[in-house]
């Protein structure tokens, strides 16, 4: 048991540690209500780096993808990778051992690349509607907060399924660190602006599903599931605020 539950000094710089390239201690201990206010940190680089390019004359087109490539590089496209070795695990193998085994490998098969680029269109297309009705900052820290949550709850209501690796090592999260997660991720959605109601229920609804599929499939979460989680939750986030400008 890691001690991701525990609030203490130095947890945002431990999560950002975790979470993130960025050089910063604490890459394998990191309290998991920390976990949006890491995004929060990714969200701001990306809209900084975006509000730039559109301002010295950038298509929001090219912005957005500028702004997903920054994310990518600062995660180190941790997520990514959790995304497209779901895909082939999942789907891929007959048997929980077989799952487990193809998403520890690291080579990429046919369901990894599919999910991974309709995922990544997904997030281009619904940042790039947005950033050309204006709204660059409010879409990006939302997105950027809402997606974490789903990490911290998975964390919680799930077991390890390997029982080693990135997630075991940080321990399992509890209800009152999912909480604390979800309210820091509304309110900061709220301050910048954005619909708060319907991109929370999605984000509910890919938490369960996503959960409900590993439990099936593999008998609990992996670091590979949480990446997911959080990649699907980002889309559902800014398809959905797309939908509302």
């Amino acid at each position: 048991m890691g001690d991701a539950n525990r609030m203490a000094p130095g947890d945002v710089l431990a999560a950002l540690g975790l979470l993130t390239r960025l050089p910063v201690p604490g890459r394998h201990r990191a309290a998991a209500w920390a976990f949006p206010l890491a995004g929060l940190v990714v969200g701001a680089i990306a809209a900084v780096v975006a509000s730039v390019a559109m301002w010295l004359g950038v298509p929001g087109v090219l912005a957005a993808l500028l702004a997903l490539v920054v994310q990518a590089v600062l995660t180190g496209a941790m997520h990514e990778d959790g995304l497209a070795d779901c895909c082939d695990g999942l789907w891929g193998g007959w048997s929980r051992a077989a799952r487990l085994r193809i998403m520890k490998d690291s080579h990429i098969g046919t369901y990894g690349v599919l999910g991974l680029v309709l995922v990544v269109l997904l997030r281009w297309s619904a940042l790039a509607l947005l950033f050309d009705a204006g709204a660059v900052w409010g879409p990006l820290l939302a997105a950027a907060v809402l997606s974490r949550v789903p990490m911290v709850a998975l964390m919680a209501g799930l077991r390890n399924a390997r029982g080693t690796g990135l997630s075991a090592a940080v321990g399992r999260a509890d209800w009152p660190a999912t909480g604390i997660a979800a309210l820091i991720a509304l309110f900061v959605t709220a301050v910048a602006g954005m619909p708060v109601f319907w991109p929370a229920v999605l984000v509910l609804l890919v938490t369960v599903a996503i959960g409900a599929l590993a439990e099936v499939k593999i008998g609990g979460q992996t670091g590979d599931v949480l990446g997911a989680s959080q990649q699907l939750a980002e889309a559902a986030v800014l398809m959905s605020l797309a939908a509302a400008i």
